[in-house]
């Protein structure tokens, strides 16, 4: 083996600082001399720090509902007026109303639709979007349906079957038992 030939060491060990003079790193350990970066826990270095000013992030305002998705996206909302654009017979949805210019592709797929009871509808639809109560009961009014899974009628729905199991009743104290409690703690 010849000193020529010897393999390269690709991995280099850390400097270990703060091992006597003689390491080269000693003493301050690289820090120089006094002064905040010469401190351990230095605030300087923190990514937000910006030399002492107000930093970016202190100084905008807050912003309610940021990432949450139910928060901070609404849906677009249509006037049922704008809805008599569409023919008589058609169903309304998504691809109608994008159809028809209504509301623009990208935002209605983004966001969503809701229809809004402003204005009259003139002909019965099949609605198959989300609608305000307000609309809903237009829209029943002038014998149109709603077939949106989660939408609820304007008219309230009664229920055909009994309940399984009753919920259950948590027992209250009555006003005679709270004032014996509290006669017997005052008493001790």
């Amino acid at each position: 083996m010849k000193l020529d030939n010897l393999p390269k060491i690709k991995s280099k060990n850390a400097k270990r600082i703060g091992r006597g003079q003689g390491s080269g790193k000693g003493k301050t350990a690289g820090r120089g001399t006094k002064g905040q970066k010469a401190r351990s826990k230095v605030s300087i270095f923190h990514p937000h720090y910006e030399g002492g000013q107000r930093p970016l992030f202190k100084r905008l305002p807050y912003r309610r509902g940021k990432g949450n998705a139910k928060m901070s996206t609404k849906p677009l909302v249509v006037a049922l007026s704008a809805v008599n654009l569409i023919p008589k017979g058609e169903t309304v949805n998504l691809n109608s109303l994008i159809k028809y210019k209504i509301v623009d592709k990208n935002d209605a797929e983004k966001y969503g639709i809701k229809i809004l009871g402003d204005g009259d509808l003139k002909s019965p639809y099949n609605f198959e979007v989300k609608t305000s109560k307000r609309a809903a009961a237009k829209i029943e009014k002038v014998g149109g349906k709603i077939t949106y899974p989660s939408q609820v009628s304007a008219t309230p729905i009664k229920a055909t079957t009994k309940p399984t199991a009753l919920p259950l009743k948590t027992p209250t104290l009555g006003k005679d038992t709270i004032i014996k409690n509290v006669k017997s703690k005052s008493n001790k």
